[in-house]
């Protein structure tokens, strides 16, 4: 047990960190989902405040481009470390303030770990090419950063969506203004100024400020932000990504997802059902890559059905800080009335109701919706709740035809005993992620992670993406004599 707590009272009760704790002029409770308690109070962000710390950032970050990369790679490497002592705490606050459940919430602290890692090798990595050229010149290319990077996180997986931004920027030589969403700003943004300041980066290089829809506005806005990455809804990466356009800055966007789990008829029925489930109801169905479809041969529907409601009425829903439960609660009232609404549409259009679909206060029971054909709201709409939502296929190419009607392209997955009749279909499929006998939600930081269509605007995170993400080329040329151009 580490001998104190990563976030002290000065963390927790109004203050927002912009190299130092400040105590905030608006405040903004936090609460339990599942119990609706007060878990602390965040300060929440002026656009004012927002435009001082992108002017601070500027300032510093010139000084910590130039810092050594054994240096800046030293403080990722620590972060990494100090968020180690401390990852219990962290996941606690992961369960209490997103209502993830228990194995969620360990396993997003490990990706941020991994992330933190990841992105402290990529100091010491090369950082160009040498080009062709004429003799007696030398021609290089090379990555510089960007300068001030405006992260704004989402409240699904908090910690890691944002830091998987952060982490990597922070890396290359930028400095970061992160907006965290104010329902998760404990666990997606002081949680990481913390660990940051801990490892000693220099003040001025990061700014944790929580704020509603002005605050990132601003963000888009302001001329010292030289790139905006947004991760969350379609509909407000939209606004982000005109504003931030507007303003001539590079904008990166990971938006939502209307994603197909596939199920041929040459699958193993019982792994099947596993990997449905875990890409439908994983994190209350809260996440970018859940499950939004699953399309089943008609030969295996039956049975396919048969044996998901079953499992779907099998799973409990609860607390997740009491005990070992599969489902928490929604984020708040809002996405509550959202699934339920989802859910009735699709009843009216002709829908089965087969298990679920009714809430108890923020928690929704695992749904399971049959016979949803295209046209139907719930074969259209990003439900963002566990909601199974199941449509039948006679042929392949009748699913890649399902699979695409969509404007979305983030993420699809295929179970087969055939996996080179699943990779040709996976060919047809207009996705950014394909998975092959696996779930739609995959993530291993390493790995390139971005969607199509509504779904993105053609840019990944993740991996060696990260180095196109958050850096911008430069020529260099160098001739031992300046020419006598002949003009």
């Amino acid at each position: 047990m580490p001998e104190t707590q990563l976030l002290q009272q000065e963390h927790l009760d109004g203050h927002v960190y912009d190299g130092g704790w400040r105590p905030s002029t608006f405040v903004r409770d936090v609460c339990e989902p599942a119990t609706g308690r007060k878990l602390a109070s965040v300060g929440m962000a002026t656009p004012q405040e927002v435009s001082r710390a992108a002017e601070a950032a500027r300032h510093a970050q010139p000084t910590w481009a130039e810092t050594s990369y054994e240096r800046r790679a030293e403080v990722l490497r620590a972060a990494a470390r100090i968020a180690e002592v401390h990852s219990d705490e962290i996941a606690n606050w992961l369960v209490r303030e997103s209502g993830s459940v228990n194995p969620k919430a360990h396993f997003e602290v490990a990706l941020t770990i991994k992330a933190l890692y990841e992105a402290a090798a990529m100091p010491s990595q090369a950082t160009g090419q040498v080009l062709p050229s004429a003799p007696g010149r030398i021609s290089i290319a090379r990555r510089r950063p960007i300068g001030v990077i405006g992260v704004i996180s989402p409240f699904n997986f908090p910690l890691y969506l944002a830091m998987r931004a952060v982490a990597p920027a922070i890396a290359v030589g930028n400095a970061v203004v992160l907006k965290p969403d104010p329902r998760t700003s404990i666990s997606g943004g002081q949680v990481i100024a913390r660990l940051f300041e801990m490892a000693g980066l220099p003040t001025g290089c990061l700014s944790v400020l929580p704020g509603d829809g002005a605050a990132g506005a601003a963000l888009c806005e302001d001329r010292n932000i030289g790139m905006i990455q947004f991760t969350g809804s379609t509909a407000a990466g939209r606004k982000v990504g005109e504003t931030a356009s507007r303003n001539l800055k590079k904008v990166s966007l990971e938006l939502g997802g209307k994603n197909s789990f596939v199920v041929l008829d040459d699958a193993d029925l019982d792994l099947a059902v596993k990997n449905a489930v875990w890409s439908v109801y994983l994190h209350q169905g809260q996440i970018c890559m859940s499950a939004g479809r699953v399309l089943v041969h008609s030969a295996v529907a039956a049975e396919f059905i048969r044996r998901l409601t079953a499992h779907a009425r099998s799973l409990p829903v609860g607390d997740p800080a009491s005990g070992q439960v599969a489902l928490g609660p929604l984020i708040n009232q809002v996405q509550v009335d959202h699934a339920l609404k989802a859910v009735s549409a699709a009843v009216e259009a002709g829908a089965i109701l087969e298990t679920g679909g009714k809430s108890n206060g923020l928690f929704f029971e695992p749904t399971v919706l049959t016979g949803v054909k295209p046209g139907n709201p719930a074969f259209e709409e990003e439900i963002f709740g566990p909601v199974a939502v199941v449509t039948t296929f006679d042929t392949d190419d009748e699913a890649a035809a399902l699979v695409n009607a969509t404007d979305y392209g983030l993420s699809a997955a295929i179970v087969s005993r055939s996996v080179g009749r699943a990779m040709a279909l996976g060919e047809k499929l207009r996705v950014g992620l394909l998975h092959i006998n696996d779930s739609t939600v995959n993530d291993e930081v390493v790995n390139p992670f971005g969607g199509v269509g509504a779904s993105g605007n053609g840019t990944s995170i993740g991996g060696p993406a990260n180095w196109e993400e958050f850096t911008q080329w430069q020529w260099v040329t160098v001739k031992s004599e300046a020419p006598a151009y002949p003009l």
